[in-house]
């Protein structure tokens, strides 16, 4: 365990003791973001990042160490344990160092090699190993192994399998696995080409046939539209994209595209002869020239290049699975547009739009369908329903998934307002994971009387009223906030994400008196059956007052009320710091606080005590005085200047309409404002009001170089930028964010 924790701190540069005590407190219970927020002076101030770095680290140290006593233990039974080989496994500190240490002794199925060996073939390979100045009769040599009972029946079939135990040997030897794997990682380029056999990919559901043409045509154009860059494509394994490693996996996977590895065949086989033979010259050079070549095609390569290959496809799932966590935080992270009446539309053709009226709280008030678009084209009756929903429940805002007939929707929308002279202002929202949530358990418990098409509408309302406690509802997968999704390792994107939303939640804090299931169920240390008693109690004794009603609660352990006291907020309870992330364990250090300084604890965020508190200096001989350490002082003086302080108000507002703009209505140079919408390694998608999101690509993003989109940009930041191309046939339009 030591060891363990030596390795972690010098990895993530910390000190070992707060190493030591992060892994105490997450074997104790304490959750991360309770720790990263509520015990900074045990761990000596890590983020949520960090925490996450020494619990990820140490379940693969732990993994690895089990896997390190299962190799000892085997080798040891073979007779062939040795103090230097036992060394070796101890320092390992990847799985692939350590398989290539156990490659040589790991019981295998037969090969080549084991049939050669079963002939008593070794020796004859040891000696063609052992002596490369040789100078006597070599085939009086072969003859000895000459043995028609074991099937050895003449000097070529002993040379035969004398090479084949060699070859694998080459092939299991750590040293030369370690130099050629490092090679093809850092010296080879990945190739790209057109698979000659039959296109497989299938066209997507929403194609429909075009006339005249045979589906293997189809199938062949469709994949030449999506793979066509990488029919001849090469580049350099340290600098390939991770979006193009995923694109040409997936090609691959549906037989379109072949991928190997290019690099310098003969400088290896100079290596591996000079590192494994040990010479550069031998009496057996031929034969070896032989033994490499086979080694290497047949075993060492196929086997590297699907660990150099499967080395770049991690890197770019993690680097893919970062870009959707960074997303999806910010998406969830979306400023709340509070106390409006919203009207939410779920647009569609033939199926009508759906829409529902919320009120300020959330509450459903009113649903039903119309169908302006084609092909009923009810479009003034639609409009007369609509108007009169927006006056009789004063609805201000309109809020249009992003869906189909989305724009239509819009231009409906829009002509509205203004024929109506309406006070209410439109936006589109994202729409992405609603159809999964009206058809969820959760969607049926909340709306049991509604049919699951008519729920969509009422989730695209409240995302707007309060997207993070809409957003919880649905599986983070389903947002759509990523690249890729589906071509990732699935379990590490799941893990990633409900990180980020158990993070969010608790970077935000909970209402506890208006909180759903969902939203309560990511708040540090509770669980659903926790979260669904807290609601209960709630429906039968009215309004919590105070934190410390939560005690009330059956089986709510001292433990789970501080992991989760600090996270749940109550307006108006009974005690001020209740609206606040000050936890109630650091209550009576707050008295001390405002004691010293003569504040009014009923006067907690009223200008006059703001200021007193904005006077403090905070320092160790104060923060000893009232009994925390530093870092809690400064958070309770940062929480007493703004109590109740939402950290999503700092953020861009989204950006409400009454008009609506065509792409014929744009022209290059203009300059508009656009809401980012998702961003990907090449560039952001931005919302500027037409059909289509459009691209500033990650060389229009900035006047200098920009590696990283996500460096400048977050999804739903509002953006000045500058129409850069049009492309009227394929519907795309550039933009520009450089100010020169």
């Amino acid at each position: 365990m030591n060891n363990l924790i030596k390795i972690i701190a010098k990895e993530i540069n910390c000190s070992e003791n707060s190493v030591k005590t992060v892994l105490n407190l997450l074997s104790e219970g304490s959750t991360i973001p309770f720790i990263a927020r509520y015990r900074k002076e045990m761990t000596g101030g890590l983020d949520e990042e960090q925490l996450r770095q020494i619990d990820e680290r140490a379940g693969y140290l732990k993994t690895l160490n089990a896997r390190k006593t299962t190799i000892l233990k085997t080798i040891t039974e073979l007779g062939k344990l040795t103090p230097e080989l036992s060394a070796k496994i101890a320092e390992c500190l990847s799985n692939t160092e350590l398989e290539d240490i156990y490659l040589p002794y790991k019981p295998k199925r037969k090969t080549r090699a084991s049939i050669a060996r079963g002939k008593g073939l070794e020796s004859l390979a040891l000696f063609i190993l052992n002596n490369p100045d040789f100078s006597g009769d070599v085939e009086s040599v072969y003859r000895k192994y000459i043995n028609k009972d074991k099937g050895v029946d003449d000097i070529e079939i002993a040379i035969a399998g004398a090479k084949d135990i060699l070859a694998e040997m080459i092939s299991e030897h750590a040293s030369i696995r370690k130099f050629c794997r490092e090679y093809l990682q850092n010296r080879s380029t990945i190739i790209s080409i057109k698979a000659k056999e039959k296109v497989k990919k299938v066209i997507e559901d929403d194609d429909e046939p075009q006339k005249n043409t045979s589906y293997s045509q189809q199938s062949e154009k469709k994949a030449k539209d999506v793979y066509q860059i990488y029919h001849d494509f090469k580049a350099d394994v340290r600098s390939i994209k991770p979006h193009q490693i995923l694109a040409i996996n997936r090609g691959e996977d549906e037989g379109i595209l072949k991928i190997t590895l290019d690099y310098d065949k003969e400088y290896l086989s100079k290596v591996i002869k000079k590192r494994f033979f040990h010479t550069d010259r031998s009496s057996f050079n031929e034969l070896i020239d032989e033994i490499i070549k086979d080694s290497w095609k047949r075993l060492l390569f196929p086997s590297l290049q699907r660990e150099v290959r499967n080395e770049l496809t991690v890197k770019a799932e993690i680097h893919a699975v970062e870009v959707f966590a960074t997303n999806l935080r910010q998406l969830l992270l979306q400023p709340p547009l509070v106390d409006k009446v919203i009207m939410g539309i779920d647009p569609g053709f033939i199926s009508g739009c759906k829409i529902a009226v919320i009120d300020t709280t959330g509450k459903y008030l009113h649903g039903e369908t119309i169908y302006p678009h084609p092909p009923q084209r009810k479009s003034t009756q639609s409009i007369e329903i609509m108007v009169s929903a927006v006056k009789k429940y004063n609805v201000e805002i309109i809020a249009i998934g992003n869906g189909t007939a989305s724009r239509e929707t819009e231009s409906l929308v829009s002509d509205m307002i203004k024929n109506n002279n309406l006070e209410c202002k439109y936006l589109i929202v994202n729409e992405a994971g609603a159809s999964v949530y009206s058809a969820s358990k959760l969607a049926k418990e909340e709306f049991p009387d509604l049919e699951a098409s008519m729920r969509g509408n009422i989730s695209i309302a409240r995302r707007v009223l309060d997207p993070l406690a809409e957003l919880v509802k649905i599986d983070p997968k389903s947002i759509g906030v990523g690249l890729y999704q589906h071509d990732i390792d699935q379990k590490m994107l799941v893990s990633k994400l409900d990180n980020v939303v158990e993070s969010v939640v608790n970077h935000v804090g909970v209402d506890l008196n208006t909180a759903s299931s969902p939203l309560l169920t990511q708040v540090s240390g509770i669980t659903k059956r926790s979260a669904d008693k807290i609601i209960n109690l709630r429906n039968e004794k009215g309004f919590y007052k105070s934190r410390a009603d939560l005690k009330k609660i059956t089986k709510m352990t001292p433990k789970a009320f501080e992991q989760c006291a600090g996270f749940l907020k109550i307006s108006n309870g009974l005690n001020p710091l209740d609206i606040t992330f000050i936890h109630p364990e650091s209550y009576a250090a707050v008295d001390k606080l405002l004691s010293i300084y003569e504040v009014d604890p009923n006067k907690i965020g009223q200008s006059e005590s703001i200021e007193k508190i904005k006077a403090i200096k905070p320092s160790s001989e104060l923060a000893e005085k009232i009994g925390v350490g530093l870092p809690t002082l400064l958070d309770i003086l940062e929480n007493l200047q703004k109590p109740g302080r939402d950290p999503r108000e700092e953020l861009d507002k989204p950006i409400l309409r009454t008009d609506v703009l065509k792409a014929d209505d744009l022209s290059v140079g203009m300059k508009l404002k656009g809401t980012v919408r998702n961003i990907v390694d090449f560039g952001a998608f931005v919302d500027i009001g037409i059909k289509q999101d459009a691209l500033v690509h990650v060389s229009q993003m900035a006047d200098k170089f920009v590696k990283n989109p996500l460096d400048i940009v977050k999804v739903g930041d509002i953006v000045d930028v500058t129409v850069f191309s049009i492309d009227k046939d394929k519907g795309r339009v550039g933009l520009s964010m450089k100010k020169t």
